[in-house]
């Protein structure tokens, strides 16, 4: 018997002998094939400031791997920078990069047989992409976000991405200077860091730190502040933990744990791009996730934190004010999380917690208690009818005049609907009605923050509703429901709106409605055709061809 072992082992070493061959040429010696391989999938670029501070990190988390006896594998993720595309044409391979970055790092991990994983990522789609990739492989894992970025300032005030979107508004509403509109334009984004507000890179590392993927506090700090380097490496260390203890994704990534993530989601006043990623990122860890799940945990979960783009404060005010462990220690204490999800580091949530004070403190006013909370329910609402029987996303706190119905301006494209904007064409009560902008229809779902930016600049962001099967940017806010299901391409009912037909928009009975009969819709439906692809080869056309409904998370691996 042993001899058969002994055999079989000799045998297996000379099979592998190639592989290691490999290795020796990477300068490895005979005892590091005895530890465990880690990759480190390094999302750094000049592409776009988000990703222009993670080598650092990168190179942190390789110190933090060798030190506690891994090998660190150093591979690429790519990125988009959503800011430098919104608007353009590049913006539609925006959410076709998240399915990108996820592929890379199944494909690396599995290919590689990496025993473990860390991703380092900065903008939006780095961190849904990162999350589905590491559920995929399902090697132990953690995720260091790259930071958020310090704001700029300009005549005492903050500024940040969205300052300058809105600033196009005034400005083509006569309401700035183009001296002030320039100033704006050269020092709203100061350094290295994903966007300030809590838009979507921000609340995807939040809801991150409190699915148990990533460290405590890490998910507020600001890339060019040393600390964020030293939670690097410690994650690092953390990793190796994990895979000596077998600690897998999938064992923390449960149901409980990403309910735990969306109601820190709502606390926070998050993005409406997590309903979208959670989706994919619930699809990726097999576990049963769906639409009207945000809903329950809307009702119960109260907007605890003033943040941008509709409160006063940035993400760095967050972290003074005690970050995302201050926020689940409040909703911890009123019952609203899960305290016995298991996170990476092997501590249960409420474990981590334990240091944490029960209730914010006094002396700043960016986290809320739970008595006095900005808004009774969380903002994050999914709104049905017949515009949108799968559902559609809104946010709906904040606003004054919480019901519009209007008429329909209709838009098959987003350069019109903005060329419209710019010449003053959209009045107060109209419902802009952006379309064939779905996951199939773009293709590739481009979010509209210029749209909806220069409607606010312009002073419209109150009286004008917009409507679309599009998504919108973390930096959006205003009467704007986005994610319409069906989408136009696949014959959804937004397809059918003719210029000048009555929408309701209604966030208090969360309804969605074109207001014609049923049997004018059946008519229509009728006499519509769907449009020729605009892509017929290459990344688009292949994510035109497979993205499941927005209602699904628009992901490739979906059978409907």
């Amino acid at each position: 018997m042993t001899s058969n072992r002994r055999s079989k082992n000799i045998t297996e070493g000379v099979a592998r002998a190639p592989n290691r061959s490999m290795y020796y040429a990477l300068g490895y010696e005979t005892d590091d094939f005895k530890k465990p391989m880690i990759g480190v999938a390094n999302g750094h670029s000049t592409i776009t400031p988000c990703n222009s501070g993670l080598q650092k990190l990168a190179d942190a988390a390789v110190a933090g791997i060798e030190e506690a006896g891994g090998n660190a594998q150093i591979f690429g993720t790519p990125t988009i920078s959503d800011g430098m595309a919104m608007g353009t044409e590049g913006m539609k391979y925006s959410l076709v990069s998240r399915e990108v970055i996820a592929d890379c790092i199944e494909t690396c991990v599995g290919g590689q047989w990496l025993d473990g994983v860390l991703v380092i990522g900065g903008c939006d789609k780095n961190m849904p992409g990162g999350m589905m990739g590491i559920l995929r492989a399902n090697a132990p894992a953690i995720y260091v976000y790259g930071g958020t970025i310090l704001p700029g300032h300009y005549k005492g005030q903050d500024l940040n991405i969205v300052s300058v979107f809105e600033a196009v508004g005034q400005f083509s509403a006569g309401k700035m200077s183009e001296e002030d509109f320039c100033q704006i334009e050269r020092r709203a984004i100061p350094g290295s860091g994903s966007c300030g507000g809590m838009y979507t890179a921000n609340t995807m590392s939040s809801a991150f730190e409190a699915l148990g993927m990533s460290l405590p506090s890490s998910s507020t700090m600001a890339n060019p502040h040393d600390e964020i380097v030293v939670s690097a490496k410690t994650a690092a260390r953390v990793l190796i933990d994990a895979v000596k203890a077998n600690r897998r994704p999938r064992d923390i990534v449960t149901r409980e744990s990403i309910e735990n993530a969306i109601a820190v989601v709502m606390a926070i006043g998050g993005s409406t791009n997590a309903v979208l990623h959670f989706l994919a990122i619930a699809h990726a860890a097999e576990v049963p996730w769906s639409i009207d799940d945000f809903e329950r945990v809307r009702r119960k979960v109260p907007v605890l934190c003033d943040l941008k783009p509709s409160g006063k404060y940035l993400a760095v005010d967050l972290h003074k004010a005690g970050g995302i462990p201050q926020v689940m220690k409040v909703l911890l204490r009123a019952g609203l999380l899960h305290g016995d999800c298991m996170t990476i580091t092997g501590k249960t949530i409420a474990e981590s917690l334990a240091d944490v004070s029960d209730s914010p403190r006094t002396d700043q006013d960016v986290i809320r208690s739970i008595a006095n909370p900005m808004y009774r329910e969380g903002h994050l609402a999914i709104l049905r009818g017949n515009l949108a029987p799968d559902g559609a996303v809104a946010k709906i706190t904040g606003l004054k005049n919480p019901k519009i119905i209007g008429p329909a301006r209709v838009f098959d494209d987003e350069q019109s609907a903005m060329e419209a904007i710019m010449a003053r064409q959209i009045k107060d009560g109209d419902v802009m009605v952006l379309r064939y902008l779905g996951p199939k229809g773009a293709p590739g779902m481009p979010e509209m923050l210029a749209p909806t930016s220069a409607l606010v600049g312009q002073g419209l962001g109150e009286t004008v509703g917009l409507v679309t099967d599009g998504r919108f940017s973390g930096g959006t806010w205003g009467m704007v429901v986005g994610h319409v299901a069906p989408e136009a391409f696949a014959g959804g009912a937004i397809a059918l709106v003719q210029e000048g037909d009555s929408i309701t928009i209604d966030a208090h009975t969360l309804n969605l409605q074109l207001n014609i009969s049923a049997e004018q819709l059946a008519q229509r439906r009728a006499h519509w055709k769907a449009p020729a692809p605009r892509y017929t080869r290459g990344v688009l056309a292949k994510f035109a061809k497979n993205a499941s409904s927005a209602s699904t998370g628009a992901v490739l691996d979906r059978d409907e």
